[in-house]
């Protein structure tokens, strides 16, 4: 089973250019090279919005994923609107009060899709989070929007961290099996493994920032896309980089 995963879209109004950036283009260029790869899925990892969620701008990029030759799933990020997310990709009867979290099997793998769109998941998400872990027996893949481990990334980590990180780490820690997270947010290209996590934040397609510096500063304009693969309870994992959009 091959899974397509890319995040951080930051799509603005059509003619906008945040930070002299093609959003739209990055995207287009993200999906056509996803279709070369042929996975059998795409998950899309959050922040659709550049800044808050808009109904425009989520019906343009359902327009092109609607497109797609294979089937997708969404979850949201702190630029995205839940429940205006679920309105428009008609996924109301996912919806639990003002989060949009679900599991489902992607091939013969568990999965679970997370909503930490407001920088933390409720204690309702908390708990229906352990009846999941308490419920299955094998290994576990989670695609949430914000790392719930470090990074090693001064700017993200210290000001834009998952803020209930002790508390998900908590249950995922208990989880007697291994669990692979992929996650967006922090516009970076990472692995960390700690206890029975392994993280993989996948980069943006809207721009990268540094790895290195406390404030915020950009590393480069490429943007990418991670092709995972699921067989027989081993996951690999790829990323694809293409030049980014930028407009002079």
């Amino acid at each position: 089973m091959k899974i397509a995963q890319i995040t951080d879209l930051h799509i603005d109004l059509d003619g906008q250019y945040p930070f002299n950036i093609d959003v739209r283009k990055n995207f287009l260029d993200i999906l056509e090279l996803a279709v070369k790869e042929s996975p059998d899925h795409l998950v899309v990892t959050g922040d659709f919005c550049v800044d808050k969620g808009l109904e425009e701008i989520y019906l343009w990029i359902k327009s092109h994923l609607n497109q797609l030759p294979f089937s997708y799933d969404i979850i949201a990020g702190n630029h995205d609107d839940s429940v205006m997310m679920a309105h428009v990709f008609e996924l109301e009867h996912l919806l639990n009060d003002d989060e949009l979290y679900f599991a489902k099997k992607i091939g013969r793998t568990h999965c679970l899709f997370l909503d930490t769109s407001k920088g933390f998941h409720s204690e309702n998400q908390l708990k229906w989070i352990k009846r999941q872990l308490k419920s299955n027996t094998e290994n576990l893949v989670v695609f949430m929007h914000h790392p719930p481990l470090k990074a090693g990334t001064p700017f993200m980590d210290e000001k834009y961290p998952l803020q209930d990180m002790h508390a998900i780490q908590k249950i995922f820690f208990s989880y007697p099996h291994n669990i692979s997270v992929f996650s967006g947010h922090y516009h970076i290209e990472k692995t960390v493994v700690h206890k029975n996590i392994t993280l993989m934040v996948t980069p943006a397609c809207y721009f990268q920032i540094s790895q290195k510096s406390a404030e915020f500063s950009v590393d480069h304009h490429r943007i990418g896309m991670r092709m995972i693969e699921l067989e027989g309870g081993m996951v690999c994992s790829t990323v694809r980089y293409l030049d980014g959009n930028s407009v002079v």
